[in-house]
């Protein structure tokens, strides 16, 4: 949040109240994400591939890890394996068609994301918003780093920072 403070200084001081730019470092989360707790998934449909090491979770997807909340159409979990067998253990996460991923007081929307479990990063693409309080953040591509709680905005970045009591 520090570092959205200063970007909002600095853009009642240089810049005009909408700012468009190609990339746009920002925080996402006011606390790192612990990518080892447990994660709750519930849907309307769920298809197991044992073989291929999958779960596609369909219609009403809701995922849970920690303060962490992801919603989509559809997420296919990948598990990690060892010598052709799954561990048990997700490798990542993969949630397609309306996408919403909420940490806190802030929340982003796409129509794809991936979350990387091993990694704790998620990524972001296709008319991503990301919506801070008040101030909203547009781009094509959102990459975030749940272990440090920063995250990076990319292609044809666009931000709108209230600068005063919009009523």
């Amino acid at each position: 949040m520090r570092l959205l403070a200063g970007l909002f200084a600095l853009s009642i001081a240089f810049l005009p109240v909408s700012v468009t730019a190609q990339g746009l470092d920002v925080a996402f989360g006011s606390l790192t994400h612990d990518s080892t707790l447990p994660v709750e998934v519930t849907a309307d449909q769920l298809e197991v591939n044992q073989q291929a090491g999958t779960a596609v979770f369909s219609g009403n997807v809701l995922v849970g890890q920690g303060s962490m909340r992801l919603s989509a159409n559809r997420v296919e979990v990948s598990y990690a394996g060892s010598n052709g067998d799954p561990t048990g253990r997700i490798s990542n996460m993969v949630a397609t068609g309306n996408v919403l991923l909420v940490n806190g007081a802030e929340a982003a929307e796409a129509q794809k994301a991936v979350y990387a479990v091993d990694r704790g990063s998620i990524v972001m693409s296709g008319s991503v918003l990301l919506t801070q309080g008040q101030n909203a953040l547009s781009g094509e591509r959102f990459v975030v780093d749940l272990g440090s709680g920063t995250g990076r905005m990319e292609g044809r970045v666009k931000t709108i920072f209230q600068t005063g009591n919009a009523q």
